[in-house]
């Protein structure tokens, strides 16, 4: 999958264990961040590689959680998306580390039961995972679902997490 930059965008790549991650910052906020399967490679990207605060600090962040010294992000976040994609993605900041809920627990928590397929079409669109843990939300019967990296990856964080299941 190809990602086009938004307008005034830089980004970094961490090495992670789970592979590469592009993490992308428009200087005021984490506005993204993808697997290696995802290639900022289209030409909008050219000459866009860079630093700044945010990028540095994500970068610490992220090299600490997967050192298992960080549990909880602490960065300012811009995810592009709809009020209610941007509802259940500030809703996934709200599970914590080590823990996992269903996707119907998750439309529980944004007021809307009968709304499951769409809080999984909204967490599938997640552009901050990890930093907004999308990998914590399973099947209702615990089942790994959907991941954008894989669900070899959402294993990984899982496992890495150690958690419990909150169905």
């Amino acid at each position: 999958m190809t990602v086009v930059a938004p307008a005034n965008v830089l980004y970094d790549v961490v090495q992670t264990p789970i592979d590469r991650l592009v993490v992308a910052s428009d200087g005021s906020a984490i506005v993204g961040v993808w697997m290696a399967n995802a290639e900022p490679d289209d030409g909008s990207w050219a000459d866009r590689r860079g630093a700044d605060s945010l990028l540095d600090e994500a970068r610490r962040q992220l090299v600490a959680y997967f050192a298992g010294r960080l549990r909880a992000f602490d960065l300012p976040l811009a995810p592009n998306g709809t009020e209610f994609q941007r509802r259940v993605w500030t809703e996934l900041t709200k599970i914590p580390f080590g823990a996992t809920i269903s996707y119907a627990r998750l439309a529980r928590r944004v007021s809307n039961a009968a709304a499951v397929r769409a809080v999984g079409a909204a967490n599938g669109r997640n552009p901050i995972p990890i930093i907004v843990p999308c990998h914590r939300v399973i099947g209702s019967d615990g089942s790994l679902t959907g991941f954008g990296g894989g669900l070899a990856r959402k294993q990984w964080l899982l496992n890495h997490e150690g958690g419990q299941i909150e169905l």
